[in-house]
């Protein structure tokens, strides 16, 4: 998985967002809220890292069982994905 050309997270005010530039305005002009770990999934996913690198970083870098972050990373992604981010 990997993120799309054009979407990056920026820090505004303290909050991390993510935005579309450019031509990736076209088909996403809203932004997305992100907390630690959704930012820590964001920057996995724009190095093209796959659900089971992701998991099993969270897994050293959070307090979190397999489960919590298995499922985690499944409904981030979903958010994505239906906002069509993702390639």
């Amino acid at each position: 998985m990997k993120i799309k050309k054009g979407f990056v997270a920026k820090e505004i005010a303290g909050q991390y967002v993510v935005v579309a530039l450019g031509a990736a305005s076209k088909i996403f002009n809203g932004i997305i809220k992100l907390n630690d770990s959704a930012k820590f999934i964001w920057d996995m996913l724009s190095e093209g890292a796959e659900k089971t690198e992701i998991v099993d970083a969270l897994l050293a870098e959070y307090d979190v069982d397999k489960e919590t972050a298995e499922r985690d990373v499944d409904a981030f992604v979903a958010q994505l994905e239906g906002a069509n981010i993702l390639e």
